[in-house]
């Protein structure tokens, strides 16, 4: 419910700041006091246009805020999503407009869009007034008015989850035909691709093999000469390195070491031990050379057909545009697993195709139990309406529901319209083509009467609706609005000494006259200064002891 408003130069405003609480309040005002303009305020926090003209002159921007606590828990999820700090006590909704027109939203101090912040709003407070019945007029607003007094919550549940699987299924079935019939098309070249890589048969590391061999194979003589080098220098003959080393280990086994200082140390290898180590690496080495040196031919013909397969690799890598051969192998064996899926690819699809035959025939029937509640609960509303309209002046008031077949969608297979006659023999029309009037505001007020307890809207404001009625229609009229603040918080502007005398608060909007310019003041009339105000509204301007005591009447009679 609306805790606190604060507005900051806007209009004839230029500071207000209203304490609200559950139950019923009075607004009263003469005319042009700025009861509109603190409406205004008020829309402004529920999306609606923003003007630079409303600033005050002087001031740099306009602000107005609201504080609104035990917000409705389902909130929670939409905060979230829009990464909206929640706080499930309270949540506080800002605005500013600049001299320039800019004007900014902010949802518990984080910044939002005009389209989050509607969003919002129309879970917290409802306007209404002779010109907006725009919630209860609206076809969506009439469906989830029937489904709250046809109790079918858990119906409308399972039958939500059944057509989201629904829809589900029948996209994925789109997307497979769709993808199948481009497989298809596509698959005459996707096989000339993979026959053109088939018959070619590139293989993981084949051509950085041909690579090593072609440069191998073209410097085969050169290579060959530093191979046989190396291996005379190591020990072809007397003279290599192995028997020259073999040699110098032969004459340590012949002298004493020690007599030349060179004696063993712990943990260290001897010069005969070291000298062993060289000889057995250098033969090692030696048998290497060789071996290599077996693998080292020129062959002119080996080298021709290494070159010819290199250069198809490159042909080829060219035309399919891959950097190495190993891209070719990954690309052959995409074109595999297209080709495969293309063959069964069509195998998922009739099992699809059935399941979402059997999620329609759920769906369907889902949506005909659906039907059915909506029906019985369309029955009950509108004679529910019909009978509270009639002590507000409606004795010939035709309300129905009517309930007629529509698309299957999310929210059912229903196209739900309110329907209304005021005068006998008169045939019921849709709300919506109806002119805003006294008979139509008393008509909504009925409908919000009924629906009291279950539209979960924490805070309505009633902007002039009892305009046109007076006496007992009056009076029924504020007893109806105080009745529904029982379940909610009910706020009324008004002219009729019968509505005000109901509210649990008064506030009284007045202008007054300062020294620099006019404002627009708010108070909270208590005790004799609420008697005066209801007593003013009922004589006028010159209140007599008679309308004093009429006043304490009205007000001890609520």
């Amino acid at each position: 419910m609306l805790r606190k408003l604060i507005i900051r130069n806007y209009a004839l405003i230029d500071g207000l700041e209203l304490d609200f609480s559950p139950g019923f309040t009075i607004i009263t005002g003469e005319t042009g006091a700025g009861k509109s303009i603190m409406l205004g305020a008020l829309s402004l926090l529920m999306g609606g246009r923003a003007d630079s003209r409303v600033i005050a002159d002087g001031g740099s921007k306009s602000v107005v805020e609201a504080l609104f606590d035990n917000p409705p828990s389902f909130l929670e999820p939409f905060f979230n999503r829009n990464d909206v700090d929640w706080n499930p006590d309270e949540i506080i909704v800002r605005r500013e407009i600049a001299v320039n027109g800019r004007s900014r939203v902010f949802v518990n101090d984080v910044p939002v869009t005009l389209s989050v912040l509607s969003a919002i709003a129309v879970h917290l407070i409802d306007i209404h007034s002779q010109h907006e019945n725009a919630r209860l007029v609206n076809t969506e607003a009439q469906l989830e008015t029937v489904d709250s007094v046809s109790d079918n919550e858990e119906l409308r549940a399972r039958y939500t989850t059944a057509f989201g699987r629904f829809v589900e299924i029948r996209n994925k079935v789109k997307r497979l035909r769709a993808e199948i019939e481009r497989n298809r098309e596509n698959r005459n070249n996707l096989l000339y691709q993979y026959e053109g890589l088939k018959e070619f048969n590139p293989k993981r590391g084949e051509l950085e093999e041909l690579e090593r061999r072609f440069e191998l194979l073209s410097d085969a003589d050169e290579i060959r000469e530093k191979l046989l080098h190396i291996r005379s220098v190591l020990g072809e003959n007397d003279r290599g390195a192995v028997d020259l080393v073999r040699s110098a280990r032969s004459e340590t086994d012949k002298m004493d070491l020690s007599l030349v200082g060179i004696t063993a140390e712990e943990n260290v290898p001897t010069i005969p031990e070291r000298l062993e180590s060289i000889i057995i690496e250098l033969q090692d080495i030696y048998e290497t050379v060789d071996d290599a040196l077996s693998g080292v031919e020129a062959d002119p013909a080996a080298l021709d057909k290494i070159s010819f397969r290199m250069n198809n690799y490159y042909t080829v890598m060219k035309h399919y545009n891959v950097k190495n051969g190993d891209e070719l192998v990954d690309l052959m064996e995409k074109i595999k697993s297209q080709l495969d899926a293309i063959e069964t690819g069509g195998e998922e699809l009739p099992e699809l195709e059935k399941e979402g035959k059997q999620m329609a025939s759920v769906v369907k029937e889902l949506g005909r139990e659906l039907t059915e509640s909506r029906l019985k609960g369309a029955e009950k509303f509108s004679a529910a309406v019909t009978e509270a309209a009639r002590p507000l002046g409606l004795p010939n008031l035709n309300f129905q529901v009517s309930v007629e077949p529509a698309k299957l969608g999310p929210n059912g297979q229903d196209k739900v319209e309110f329907l209304s006659a005021f005068n006998k023999n008169q045939t019921p029309s849709p709300l919506a083509g109806m002119a805003s009037g006294g008979e139509m505001s008393r008509l909504m007020l009925t409908i919000k009467g009924v629906l009291a307890g279950r539209l979960n809207l924490p805070t309505v404001i009633f902007d002039e609706i009892d305009t046109g009625v007076s006496g007992e229609i009056a009076d029924k009229m504020g007893a109806m609005m105080r009745s529904m603040s029982r379940d909610m918080q009910v706020m009324a502007i008004t002219h009729l000494p019968q509505v005000a005398a109901k509210g649990n608060r008064h506030f009284k909007v007045y202008k007054r006259d300062e020294e620099a310019r006019t404002v627009t003041r708010v108070s909270e009339l208590k005790g004799d200064d609420r008697v005066r105000e209801i007593a003013a509204m009922m004589s006028g301007s010159t209140v007599e002891d008679a309308a004093l005591r009429n006043a304490r009447i009205l007000i001890e009679g609520k």
